[in-house]
This record gives C-alpha cells, sequence and structure tokens, in this order.
C-alpha cells in the first residue's frame, strides 16, 4: 500500500509520519517542493500542482493534514484560507475519486455556532462564525465528493512539538503572578498523537470495510474550559518539580468577551465520539492523560 501525506511539518503530521509508516510506503510531503521527494508538490496554494502530484504518486490513500488554521489571520485573507481549507482539499478528493483511493481529512469545531451546551453531533446543522470555519465546513463538502472517505472533526489540538496553550501558560506563569484565562469556551484538548493513532488505525479497519466512510468526531474524552486547562497544567507542572511565580490558584477566569478577537470562536465545542468509538472499536482517553504525558515530555 502506498499512502501520500500532506502536511508533514505539521504537529498532526509529524506524528502522522510515525502512526502511518508501519501500514506501507509513506510518501510524506510539506509546502516547501526544494525538500519533497523528487520535487514533488505539496504547496495547497498551487492546485495543478497538487493534482500532477497525485498522479504521478498513484497512491491507495492520500492524507490531508495540511490546512490554514490561523483562525484570526483568515478572516484578513479569506481567499487565500478558502485555497488551503476549500479548494485544495478538493483536488485531493477529485484525483482520489479517479484513482479509487481512499482520502483522510481534518476538520474542526468551528464548523458549529457554539450553541447550547450539549456535545455536537456529526449530523447536528453546522453554522460556522468565522472565515476559517466556513472555509473548513466548505473542505468537508468536497472531501466528501469521494466515495472513499474519513474526515475527522476535531477540537483544541496540541504536541509535544512546537507552540501550545500548555507552553504558552508555563511561559507566563513564570513571569506573572496572576493569570487571566477564558472560562466560558468548553471542549477537549486533544494531542495530535491521538489523532494520528485513531487515524491509522481507522484506515486499516476502514480498507477492510469500505462501509466505514464517512464523517466523525474524534477528540479526547471529558471537556474543560481553557481556565480548567491552564489549571490543570500548572497543577501538573508544580507537581513535575517547576517553579512557578503562578500556580494554579493564581489563575483567574473571565469570559470571550474580554478578549475581543477578529474571529469569534465557538463558546461550546464539545464533540460527541460515539459514533468513532462503535465504528472502530475504539477507546478515547481522558484529555488529562495526554496533557499529563506531554508535560512530562516538555517539561523533563
Amino acid at each position: 500500500m502506498k499512502i501520500l501525506l500532506f502536511g508533514r511539518g505539521g504537529q498532526v503530521g509529524w506524528e502522522l509520519q510515525r502512526s502511518l509508516s508501519v501500514l506501507g510506503e509513506l510518501v510524506a510531503l510539506g509546502s516547501d517542493a526544494s525538500h519533497n521527494p523528487d520535487g514533488l508538490c505539496g504547496d495547497f496554494s498551487h492546485l495543478p500542482g497538487l493534482a500532477e502530484t497525485i498522479r504521478r504518486v498513484k497512491p491507495d490513500v492520500i492524507v490531508n493534514a495540511a490546512a490554514h488554521t490561523a483562525v484570526d489571520k483568515a478572516e484578513a485573507e479569506p481567499e487565500r484560507a478558502r485555497a488551503l481549507n476549500a479548494l485544495a482539499p478538493g483536488v485531493l478528493a477529485a484525483e482520489a475519486q479517479k484513482l479509487g483511493a481512499w482520502l483522510l481529512h481534518y476538520s474542526t469545531d468551528y464548523v458549529f455556532d457554539g450553541s447550547g451546551q450539549q456535545a455536537w453531533r456529526e449530523g447536528d446543522a453546522t453554522g460556522p462564525l468565522s472565515v476559517y470555519g466556513k472555509t473548513k465546513l466548505e473542505g468537508e463538502h468536497l472531501v466528501s465528493a469521494c466515495a472513499k472517505h474519513l474526515i475527522f472533526r476535531t477540537s483544541w489540538v496540541y504536541a509535544a512539538r512546537g507552540g501550545n496553550f500548555a507552553k504558552t501558560m508555563l511561559r507566563l506563569a513564570g513571569e506573572r503572578d496572576t493569570l487571566t484565562v477564558i472560562d466560558d469556551q468548553i471542549g477537549a484538548p486533544t494531542s495530535a498523537e491521538l489523532l494520528a493513532d485513531v487515524t491509522a488505525h481507522a484506515l486499516a479497519k476502514a480498507m477492510r470495510a469500505p462501509e466505514l466512510a464517512g464523517l466523525y468526531h474524534c477528540v479526547a474524552g471529558g471537556e474543560t474550559s481553557w481556565y480548567g486547562y491552564a489549571r490543570y497544567v500548572l497543577g501538573q507542572a508544580q507537581a513535575l518539580g517547576c517553579q512557578l511565580k503562578a500556580g494554579p490558584d493564581q489563575v483567574l477566569p473571565t469570559a470571550t468577551a474580554s478578549y475581543p478577537t477578529p474571529a469569534r470562536r465557538p463558546l461550546n465545542s464539545r464533540l460527541d465520539t460515539l459514533k468513532l468509538q462503535a465504528a472502530f472499536g475504539l477507546v478515547l482517553p481522558p484529555w488529562q492523560q495526554g496533557v499529563a504525558r506531554m508535560l512530562a515530555e516538555t517539561l523533563n
């Protein structure tokens, strides 16, 4: 089996290189062609190049971990966000369909309007609040035109590699006596490692059972606010011996309205994962488990 991965340099793409490598021959591409094998194109702003690359590689599976994820920046450059989040995945879908290949794609809780307190199910009505959410939703629709597709909606993704919320909190807690963190946005911090492992497991099973193609929600178990997340991070860091000026008790809650941003964020980012767990025989661990592991790896 030949797997073509786009977005190898991102948090999820980096972990996918590990998890997918045991399933077959892996060709992993980034946006810079000079660093890709045989000069293949992984630049999502170059749509003809993407199509030609897929035709040359002739993969059995295409995995798309590339996207425009700068949520606020997308408000100022909607056409670029649409190209990367919708039009490019549409090209992948069209080429995958011609080859009879599988296409795996990642989406987001931002396709919902964030209302209510119930966890969103796959069939619930969407209503994105931002350019990012709208372009990711359009991308979902285009990807679903490929018969053999798996779309995983996720939220609050982090990894030990690169920047993330936890590292920002640790830095600020080392500099300040108190921190003020939003407490009215609710979701589940989800590790890139978990997403990559679920992807490999789901792909292996779906290739034996094509009827599993479709849209799934994939996040870690449980829920918290950014405020609760920050308190947990600082508590774990202190337990690991990290010296901080501000500990969990010095984290103060505030409302989203206190921090206006160009893009509106959904308040309710809860995603129901029962469909994914039932279809693929998975148990999704609590979010605290992944965050604790990431902190141990980062701080040690």
